[in-house]
Formats: C-alpha cells, structure tokens, sequence
C-alpha cells in the first residue's frame, strides 16, 4: 500500500497538516467539529484501492472515529479490511465465531444480563500492547436507541488547564482487566482464564500517528495512579472521568442494520447505550493490534 509504514515497526499513515484538501475517492460528512465523521461512496466488499486505503486512514487519523452506511460484508471481509490496519487482536476474554477468534460476537437481546460497552471505556486498555482500533458491523438493529456515544480524548486533554496538564504529565495509570472480564461472559457458557491482562500506561499518551495528546484513563479498565494515595489517586481519577464524558467532547451514532463504525482507540473512549430491551442488537467486531502507549 502506498503512504504507509509496518504496522508493527510504526504508524501506517504520516498525518497531513491539511485537514482541509479534499479526498478524490471517498465522500465525508463529518457529524461534529472535533469527531465523527460517515463516509460514502465505497464498498468495503470489494478490493479496495491504494488511494481509497490512504483517504480511509487519512479520514480515521482525521476524525478519530469513522462511519460506513449499507454495508454487505462477510466475515473473511470484515476481518480482511481490519488487516489493511495492521495484525488482527484476539481479544481476551469475549465469546468469538467458531474457528475465527479474531471475530468478536456483539449481541444483546431480551435474555442477555447485560450489553457490550455499556460503561464509557477504552477497548482492553488493560493489554501491555492495547488494541489501536476497534470495526464494529451491526447487522440486526432495535427499532430504536442503540446508538453508541464517542468521545475525543484529544479535545479532553486540550480543554484541561495548564496546571492540570503539568501535573498529570508523567504520571501513570494501572489498568486491570480482572474485575472487568472474570464471569463476564458466563452466559456464553465461556470459561474463566486462570487470569486476565493487567498493564500500567502513560495518563496522558502520544498519538504515534498524528503526535496529538490524548488522556488516557477510563472507568471501564484503570483502577489507580501509580505512585499516588489511594485518596488522591481516586480524587483525581473521579474528576477525569467527569471532565471527559462532557458533552462537548462527544458525538452520537445512530446505527442502522448493515453499519460499520470504526474508532481509534488511541484517542477516542465510547459507550454503547443498552436502551432498546426487549429488542436484539447484533454483528460483529474486528479489532487491529496496537502497540504499548507513550
């Protein structure tokens, strides 16, 4: 592919300052500001080319989360387009199609105890090498609700003072995925492993493509500050969460049957809302491997 690196040896897109030259082979219609954004004008069935492989990367570094309406995608598709980002995540805990783990089931029904992402978090940021994104391809919808929230963890860390700023620099987080995933999924008849990832990252990381500071801390997997009280650690924790779920920071998807939403998890936090019981949310999610946070 031309315009990019390995994914493993770095990032597969150099930003381009330029944010406003226009694509040539994809359409964008950006839902906010600071993020969001559908695209048309492609089918993600077909081989796609090098330039619409450069403008689709170029749109995710961009937007920080992007859209991809009437979608008609089998799973060796779904799979082969996460691969044009880098290696395939398995996840560590989550139910999977049979012989594909790299193949995440998302489903909620009537029966289910809960849903997939309904706490705002970061996927598996309790990994040493946390995933760099997450494709998410609902083919069954409720009627209504449903939609998934995004939040820019760019436009959180901006909007911080400076003295918050000097004081989280340096500091890092333990994220643990014990409490999270242990049991979680005992509905799907799947066992516990004898344990689950745990890791400590930077509060603040480095995009490695676009170089932006992003907060990176998350109710769903970070547990405390390292080095810090317990008070202290939980006081400082407690105002992060609150300052990154504003509104202002967000966008909001509303899905429809055979949509594709495709977030960096670098830079970005979502929530999926479990608002639609007694009705059945379905798909699948490909998750692409990332590398350990800075």
């Amino acid at each position: 592919m031309s315009g990019f690196l390995n994914a493993n040896a770095g990032p597969r897109y150099r930003h381009n300052a330029d944010e406003s030259a226009p694509y040539e082979t994809i359409t964008l219609d950006k839902l906010t500001p600071i993020l969001g954004a559908e695209i048309s004008g492609i089918d993600l069935s077909k081989p796609l080319s090098n330039r619409q492989q450069d403008e689709i990367h170029r749109a995710l570094a961009e937007n920080l989360v992007i859209f991809f309406r009437d979608q008609h995608i089998s799973h060796d598709e779904h799979m082969a387009f996460g691969r044009l980002f880098g290696d395939l995540h398995t996840h560590p805990a989550a139910p999977s199609e049979p012989g594909k783990p790299e193949l995440m089931i998302i489903h909620a029904d009537k029966d289910s105890p809960r849903a997939n992402g309904e706490g705002w978090h970061t996927d598996v940021s309790c990994d040493l090498e946390p995933p760099m994104g997450s494709i998410l391809y609902i083919k069954k919808c409720p009627p209504k609700g449903g939609d998934t929230l995004f939040a820019s963890m760019y436009a959180a860390y901006e909007a911080l003072s400076d003295r918050m700023k000097t004081y989280l620099d340096g500091l890092t987080a333990v994220h643990d995925g014990e409490s999270v995933y242990r049991g979680l999924y005992k509905n799907y008849n799947i066992a516990d492993k004898p344990q689950y990832p745990r890791a400590e990252h930077p509060v603040v990381r480095t995009h490695p493509v676009t170089g932006k500071k992003a907060l990176y801390v998350n109710r769903g997997f970070t547990r405390s500050l390292v080095g810090l009280p317990r008070d202290e650690s939980d006081a400082i924790l407690r105002y992060l969460y609150e300052h990154m779920e504003s509104p202002l920071f967000q966008c909001r998807f509303r899905w429809q049957e055979n949509s594709i939403a495709f977030w960096d998890n670098r830079c970005v936090q979502h929530r999926a809302m479990w608002d639609y019981w007694p009705h059945t949310r379905s798909g699948n999610r490909v998750t692409v491997a990332g590398d350990k946070p800075y």
